[in-house]
């Protein structure tokens, strides 16, 4: 396009280079960790219950009281929410590279403080916990926009939302490589220190130095993101946001010349003519012309993350349900987290690691809006699957846990992968990483709604098979009902997200264009439907 910038034409058109490969390493490794740190809490409460809340007249182990339980699941999504809306806007005012090395940072302190949690009586312990998880879960959340931005920002046309996919995909291997720490320190403990199961012994079912283990599972997540501090550190601003937002058209040629190896000219009277209308996030031009964009990318994101986190997160819940885990009591505490970590893992490793990378494969043929909806509605079809007939499935947990697998499948290989690509590319250069902030901060308030929600409602409906200090819920059976009619409005409020494959940000955004132009194309090129 004629009035395109010669520095952002270069990024557009560069064929895949090394410098792609490492921002993709860099922005993905804090998504490593993000995921990590995020789902590990899942497979160490058991293991708090038993050790923290320990009662010798129970036929059955500790659990976590109701509200101690909802505070420890949730507490990392309140801090990621927070720190979704907070780093999205900061990344908008002062750059993303100078906000993206202090997140890390804080999910490294975060990380290790959490493995420290203090104090001797159980509440003391949990409230530490809960303390530096929310903190921890605040420096995730500014990672959020800010990888997906800049990933986007560095990326070519053509193969854009594969960069920023493989970024999101590392979220895969952080959830496996959690399950898999879990397992090699339980089998460690369960070597060194001997313990009898719950129901021969209780009172040594739990060995001392089990309290080691939690501990040593959170603390791990602050190596990966401590590795790749430095290479963030050296990355430089990205050209868009130093063109069309700092309006400094040297610097910006001056950086990518370094990062493509060429020679690009600084074009500031260009700079100086684009986007001199500017509209805020909460003017009536930015309603008119994205207004629905932002619906659409915060209420796909809110129902998604309702479905995915209480899937994810109460794994273990379901697992027990159906007979695919042993009875609590008949094992020992560091026997229960093993037990635990390899279910976990081998979902990770046969649904959600393959469904990642399908997306990084298809999005630039499919695109995202087919992969979006299609990704809805394969989830949808397999909730009402495993619900409907959830009997059935009590006596053959193989079925179930291939069918419960191809909905994790489906969820990354559809609006898991769309939701977090989409929202970097549709908004203009100076509030994207503010509406990206606030799409996530919706999707984690789905995940809160999820975790929260999914606790109580999956108690049983029969009061005496119902966990220690909960009352009745509604059942899985009818819980999975549920998730699968949230995926079914996923699938509604998908119609209002544009297609973005294969076009320019800038021709996306109408930042180029004068304002008729902009108008005129968008109310042409609809999404197919």
């Amino acid at each position: 396009m004629a009035n395109q910038l010669g520095v952002l034409n270069a990024l557009d058109a560069a064929k895949t280079q090394w410098y792609h490969f490492t921002a993709i390493v860099i922005a993905g490794m804090g998504f490593f960790t993000d995921a990590y740190d995020l789902f590990s809490i899942s497979l160490i409460t058991k293991l708090l219950g038993r050790i923290y809340y320990f009662d010798a007249l129970s036929e059955k182990p500790g659990t976590l009281p109701l509200r101690i339980a909802a505070a420890v699941n949730g507490v990392a999504f309140c801090g990621t929410l927070a720190g979704q809306l907070f780093f999205g806007w900061l990344g908008d005012k002062l750059g993303r590279k100078r906000v993206y090395g202090l997140t890390l940072m804080l999910m490294v302190i975060c990380s290790i403080a959490s493995g420290l949690s203090f104090g001797k009586s159980p509440d003391g312990v949990m409230a530490t916990l809960c303390f530096f998880r929310f903190w921890l879960g605040f420096g995730i959340g500014g990672d959020y926009p800010l990888s997906a931005t800049i990933m986007s920002e560095y990326a070519n046309k053509k193969t854009r939302g594969a960069f920023i996919a493989a970024v999101f995909a590392m979220q895969g291997f952080g959830i496996l490589t959690g399950g898999i720490i879990a397992l090699i320190v339980s089998a460690a403990f369960d070597h060194a220190y001997k313990a009898l199961p719950y129901n021969v012994d209780r009172e040594h079912s739990t060995a001392p130095q089990a309290d080691y283990i939690w501990r040593i599972i959170l603390m791990f997540g602050a190596i990966p993101a401590l590795l790749t501090y430095y290479w963030r550190m050296k990355m430089p601003e990205t050209a868009r946001y130093t063109a069309l937002v700092a309006r400094n058209a040297k610097q910006a040629a001056a950086d990518m010349s370094k990062v493509l190896q060429v020679e690009l000219n600084a074009e500031q009277e260009k700079v100086d003519k684009i986007g001199r209308e500017q509209f805020g996030l909460f003017s009536k031009e930015f309603a008119k012309r994205h207004g629905l964009h932002l619906l659409g990318t915060t209420s796909t994101w809110f129902l998604l993350d309702i479905a995915f986190y209480s899937s994810n997160l109460f794994q273990k819940d379901i697992f027990s349900a159906i007979g695919w885990l042993p009875k609590a009591e008949t094992m020992s505490a560091t026997k229960e987290v093993y037990q635990i970590a390899k279910a976990q893992t081998l979902i990770a490793l046969c649904g959600t690691v393959p469904g990642y990378w399908f997306t990084v494969a298809f999005i630039e043929h499919l695109g995202r809006f087919a992969i979006q909806l299609m990704g809805f509605f394969f989830m949808s079809v397999f909730m009402f699957a495993l619900a409907i007939p959830y009997p059935y499935w009590k006596t053959h947990n193989t079925g179930f846990l291939i069918m419960y697998s191809l909905t994790f499948f489906f969820a990354n290989f559809g609006p898991n992968a769309t939701t977090f690509i989409v929202p970097a590319e549709i908004f203009p250069a100076r509030l994207r990483s503010t509406c990206h902030g606030i799409s996530a901060a919706a999707g984690k308030a789905g995940a809160i709604v999820g975790s929260l929600g999914f606790l109580y409602a999956a108690q049983s409906t029969n009061h005496d098979k119902v966990d220690k200090g909960y009352h009745t819920g509604i059942g899985v059976k009818n819980a999975l009902i549920v998730l699968g009619a949230v995926n079914c409005l996923g699938m509604l409020f998908t119609l209002l997200v544009p297609e973005t494959m294969g076009r320019s940000l800038e021709d996306i955004t109408g930042e180029n264009e004068e304002d008729n132009g902009y108008e005129q194309r968008f109310s042409v090129e609809k999404v197919p439907v």
